[in-house]
């Protein structure tokens, strides 16, 4: 056996089994990738995949723990190599990181300035998707380390650490009946057209969810994955924004606009940290994450590494 036949069998589950898809990913034959599974299978001396003719329909139970080994080996594999990254290039290389719009616009930028004057010589990639597509990234081996608020902590693959809290905001215009009034409740806002983000980006789980025990149905106007278009279309005089704090800070771009904290009406949420289980971590990657939290450190990012639970509190 070899580590040829173990991508393959891997990329076949990961291309729903589909080994024509398959073999264009890896850039070899269809044919070359069914006969290095079958000469596997024959090894192993049992079935990874059920077929019908010469098309795999499904993974089989003993399948299924060949999948988990090949998957332990692979990512040790990886390992490896970055471990020969490490101690070849203790100070450059490229850190790629996964995360929201939100994170990168608003909450990234210095970190990352800060990174590069620490190490000059790595370069940074960022990689923006949705909180799921983050988490897949991180997964996949695209990143290695992700920053999003939702759904991070949903997936056994990965160990996730709190980064920091934040609350959400009410923006509006200035001459908005709302931006004078004290304590506006949920009754308030379930009235009024309102802007706000996308149901899986930056806390909008907990926005529904505050609605929904009230037994309230708001009339959502429009719906975004970015901040700065939110607040663009209060300007237009379209509904009430809600978006994160994180979005409205004081850089003299919003002084046409009312920011109303909102944390006592959708409670607070937590941007976390994420890695892939297991995954060998370069200097640079610690240090990022201590720029973003000075409480995670080397220290705290490994024991949580190495425990069996994927979800932590510092």
């Amino acid at each position: 056996m070899n580590l040829h036949q173990f991508r393959f069998v891997q990329e076949a589950v990961r291309r729903n089994l589909n080994l024509t898809e398959t073999a264009r990913i890896l850039h070899t034959s269809q044919p070359g990738v069914s006969k290095a599974i079958i000469e596997l299978e024959e090894e192993l001396g049992v079935e990874i995949f059920a077929r019908h003719g010469k098309r795999l329909k499904r993974v089989t139970e003993p399948g299924e723990h060949v999948l988990k080994s090949i998957d332990i080996i692979m990512r040790e594999v990886g390992n490896l190599r970055r471990i020969g990254e490490q101690f070849s290039a203790q100070d450059s290389g490229t850190l790629s990181i996964a995360t929201t719009h939100t994170q990168a616009r608003y909450v990234l930028p210095q970190p990352v300035a800060k990174l590069r004057e620490a190490f000059p010589k790595v370069n940074v990639s960022l990689h923006q998707g949705s909180p799921d597509q983050v988490a897949r990234m991180l997964i996949d081996e695209v990143a290695e380390i992700g920053i999003a608020t939702e759904s991070l902590a949903h997936y056994e693959e990965l160990v996730t650490l709190p980064c920091y809290e934040w609350q959400h905001m009410l923006v509006l215009p200035l001459d908005h009946p709302l931006a004078k009034q004290d304590n506006i409740t949920l009754e308030d806002l379930a009235e009024q057209p309102l802007i706000t983000y996308h149901p899986s980006f930056t806390g909008r789980t907990k926005i529904d969810q505050a609605f929904a025990a009230k037994h309230l149905h708001p009339r959502i106007a429009l719906e975004a994955i970015d901040s700065d278009v939110i607040k663009t279309y209060v300007r237009l005089g379209l509904g009430v924004g809600i978006v994160a704090e994180m979005a409205l800070k004081d850089d003299g771009t919003n002084t046409d606009l009312v920011a109303l904290p909102a944390g006592h009406l959708f409670g607070a949420n937590v941007a976390r940290v994420a890695f892939k289980r297991s995954a060998y971590l370069r200097n640079f990657v610690y240090k990022f994450a201590e720029l973003l939290n000075d409480k995670l450190d080397r220290a705290q990012i490994t024991r949580a590494m190495s425990s069996r639970h994927g979800d932590f509190e510092l």
